[in-house]
């Protein structure tokens, strides 16, 4: 195939894209900034309102995989301009008839929780409303070597063994190897018009996952359940801290604190399409070396 990617500088785009030039496709990407010339990729440098540049980006191509999305932003406006107008926009280039796989998110099942959740939930709303071949793609909590969203609770495992968490509640898990492939995978697969929900099998309450990222480095652990004011509090805090880098926003919290961001089993994608491949245990374990390797921990 000849593969249009946005996202392909993050994780998950990153890790899509590999797998896509090591099974032998030619990959279009798109990158705000100019990158290092790789065999089998062409970069078209632009961004989500560059609709030149997404015309280059897609012309021709056998499929379309849209990773590129805002996971945090100042207000509900930076979220609807990154992730619902700039989804629109890349529709418009695509045009009828061309497959598109969109990665979402579970937040989308609770636009009223975040406004990262309503967002993604615009965005599914303008691909359902499209002429494109389309697939919509969940993915839960996705981990793997390159992820920096969980290094925080890597970090409290392996350093204080003291892992703060949300209250009670459960979430499923995809090591980004396993997403990279489905995602592929679907990028050939014409006349999916679905939603899937993809996960590893093995959703984990918040003390179990805590307890698994503390085996992965090493300890036993202590999981510590927050109330929701702390982590209200605690949001604020990490705003005057960090400012724009903050991970702890308080957008995050109203996703943190819903109890249940377990795939649904009813749109897990079919067994015949595809499988997750890498056990909880030897995914958590490969993310903790790669944390190592780079000093991280």
């Amino acid at each position: 195939m000849i593969l249009a990617l946005t996202g392909a500088t993050g994780f998950v785009g990153g890790q899509l894209l590999d797998r896509a030039v090591g099974a032998g496709h030619a990959v279009r990407a798109l990158a705000r900034r100019r990158q290092a010339d790789r065999p089998a990729v062409e970069w078209v440098i632009g961004d989500l309102d560059d609709a030149a540049a997404l015309e280059r980006l897609v012309a021709g191509v056998d499929g379309v995989v849209h990773v590129a999305a805002a996971v945090n932003a100042a207000d509900r406006a930076g979220f609807e301009r990154a992730n619902v107008t700039g989804t629109a926009n890349l529709l418009a280039a695509i045009g009828p008839g061309r497959r598109l796989v969109h990665v979402s998110s579970l937040a989308a099942r609770e636009p009223g929780l975040s406004d990262y959740g309503w967002s993604k939930a615009g965005a599914e709303d303008a691909v359902r409303g499209s002429a494109a071949d389309w697939t919509i793609v969940r993915p839960p909590a996705v981990y793997g070597p390159g992820d920096l969203e969980l290094l925080e609770v890597f970090r409290a495992a392996a350093r204080a063994r003291i892992v703060p968490l949300p209250p009670a509640g459960r979430a499923s898990y995809l090591h980004v190897a396993d997403l990279a492939q489905l995602l592929l995978r679907l990028a050939g697969e014409r006349g999916q018009a679905d939603t899937m929900e993809p996960d590893d099998g093995r959703p984990l309450s918040h003390p179990d996952m805590a307890r698994a990222i503390g085996r992965a480095v090493g300890h036993r652990v202590l999981p510590l359940p927050l109330p929701a004011a702390l982590l209200r509090t605690g949001a604020v805090l990490d705003r005057r801290l960090r400012g724009s880098r903050a991970k702890l926003t308080a957008d995050r919290v109203g996703y943190l604190l819903h109890p249940d961001w377990v795939s649904n089993p009813a749109l897990a994608p079919s067994p015949d399409l595809w499988r997750a491949a890498i056990p909880q245990e030897a995914g958590f374990a490969d993310t903790a070396r790669w944390y190592r390797a780079r000093a991280l921990l």
